[in-house]
């Protein structure tokens, strides 16, 4: 298959300078997501609320964005795409500006929802816009620039949101947003143009929009909540994923029939862009699940603070960066091949993290890491190349759209499905590994004499060192059997990574087509347009 050729000509400058410009605004977005999970502990006491409201500012956002990221292609139309991208950066910085100054917790979950609604469609607007002004054979490249704003996000986001919390404020993690969002703004005022081939909405349908609204949210809802509210024990979840699951399905039919659906599922008629969006979903799954696997693993079982949790996922962005010396393959190896070599190298990182150890040192895990973000370079540049470079110039906003919808439904399902496991496994582990700690068991009477002479040694009583050593053996079960569930949760990553290559023959190598005088677009053209949007 060979991808739609260029419709107009941009200067290599500008070009860059528009990669900068949505690469700025994305980092903007990417790191304002990762960056709040190691805020909840300061919200809960300056808010003095719970563990459970204040997670809902992590949750609100993650609705937010479920909602908006389907709709991006629709809204670009009906406000025009560099409007509609002025307005969500617009959006996000304000929200972030009364999220930073909220007196409490009610105004900050509203403006955390708008903030969600403001960065929802960058990332797809961004890839949207990349795609269209470079030719195929730089693609590969510009991707990849783009991607290390992508990668960075959340290996700055724990530690930079880990050091303003305890050093400043909580409140500081929102105000770095807008010096960072001015920029953007001004940056995307200057370089950013309208496509001429950008197909206005007719009209706005009402009822494909609530359908999406409440099908989609609900989902997140579902994803987000469900742990903590024992899944289907709970008459909440079940209730939303009833309404979920209606709404969708509603949502979904009404597309199909209307003539100016909000979400456009014709591209799913090609092959490539079918299975690479589906592809798109499991690897998500398993990217997203698998740094908060590492993150919990190092903060939980081995103590590390936010700032060193952060420095571990940090070898993955230098892995990332290293791969970036690959991108230019892109065009000229066979895609499918790129994209089973990255799946395999990241299987086998997972399955280097499954022989986790209580006393395994910083390098121990930064190695994996590294390898894994190494992969990534040779993952997505490949799939995003084989999901959209067949896709016509019009239809690319909306299948940018729903290649990041699927990508964070697959990573929600997959922080739902490891952290349900990791608590079921947790226990089952729990269970075996107790029915062996008996009285009469050699290594347990070792053990609680080890543990007892050394309360002893430090003033105990025989009774109270006793007592102590029952419970530091309980403690040492416990995480003992947390840390085989985490091995299982890697286990299961890996396994989910090595089958991605048996699925690849379904798709097509991307073929680059040389130009002709037929294509190419003339000198006159190209300056003509360059010239009207700069009027604009």
């Amino acid at each position: 298959m060979t991808p739609p050729a260029p419709e107009a000509l941009i200067s290599p400058a500008q070009k860059w300078a528009i990669t900068f410009t949505v690469m700025v605004v994305a980092f903007m977005q990417i790191l304002d997501t990762s960056v709040t999970n190691v805020i909840l502990p300061h919200l809960q006491g300056s808010l003095s609320a719970g563990l459970d409201e204040v997670s809902w500012v992590i949750t609100s956002y993650l609705a937010a964005n479920a909602v908006i990221i389907p709709a991006t292609g629709w809204l670009a139309g009906l406000f025009g795409r560099k409007r509609f991208f002025l307005i969500c950066a617009t959006l996000f910085v304000v929200s972030s500006f009364v999220s930073g100054a909220a007196p409490d917790l009610t105004t900050l979950i509203v403006a955390r929802i708008f903030q969600g609604l403001g960065g929802g469609p960058i990332i797809p607007l961004s890839q949207a816009i990349l795609w269209e002004i470079f030719p195929f054979h730089q693609r590969g490249l510009a991707m990849a620039v783009w991607g290390v704003g992508f990668i960075l996000g959340p290996i700055l986001g724990p530690t930079v949101g880990g050091y303003l919390a305890d050093q400043w404020s909580w409140r500081w993690i929102f105000y770095i947003n807008l010096p960072v969002g001015i920029l953007g703004f001004f940056l995307a005022s200057v370089f950013l143009f309208d496509p001429p081939y950008l197909r206005r909405a007719a009209h706005i349908d009402w009822w494909g929009l609530a359908l999406m609204i409440a099908g989609f949210g609900c989902l997140q809802l579902v994803l987000d909540r469900g742990e903590r509210e024992d899944w289907f024990a709970s008459a909440t979840i079940v209730a939303l994923t009833i309404v979920a699951v209606v709404a969708l399905a509603s949502f979904l039919i009404r597309e199909l029939m209307t003539g100016d659906p909000i979400l456009d599922l014709a591209v799913f008629t090609d092959r490539n862009f079918a299975t690479g969006a589906s592809l798109s979903a499991l690897i998500g799954f398993g990217t997203f699940s698998g740094m908060l696997l590492v993150a919990v693993f190092t903060q939980k079982l081995l103590g590390y603070d936010a700032w060193t949790s952060g420095l571990v996922l940090a070898p993955g962005g230098l892995g990332n960066i290293f791969s970036l010396f690959a991108s230019g393959l892109v065009t000229r190896l066979d895609q499918r091949v790129m994209l089973g070599f990255g799946c395999l190298l990241n299987a086998a990182s997972l399955y280097m993290m499954t022989s986790l150890t209580l006393g395994m040192d910083y390098w121990a895990l930064a190695l994996p890491r590294f390898i894994q973000g190494f992969a990534v370079g040779f993952i997505f540049v490949p799939l995003s190349t084989l999901t959209l470079a067949t896709v016509r110039r019009d239809k690319l906003v909306n299948a940018t759209a729903i290649y990041g919808m699927l990508r964070n439904v697959g990573g929600s399902v997959g922080i739902a499905v490891v952290t349900t496991l990791l608590a079921q496994r947790s226990q089952f582990h729990q269970t075996t590994l107790v029915s062996h700690v008996t009285a009469w068991d050699p290594a347990t009477r070792e053990r609680l004499t080890s543990w007892a002479s050394h309360f002893m040694a430090r003033g105990s009583d025989s009774f109270t060192a006793e007592r102590q050593a029952v419970a530091m053996l309980y403690r040492e079960t416990v995480a003992q059997a947390q840390l085989l569930a985490y091995a299982d949760d890697f286990w299961l990553l890996a396994v989910m990574f090595t089958t991605v290559p048996l699925v690849l023959p379904l798709m097509r190598r991307i073929r680059m087509e040389p130009s002709t005088a037929a294509t190419a677009p003339t000198t006159e053209r190209a300056a003509a347009h360059a010239a009207e949007e700069g009027a604009r």
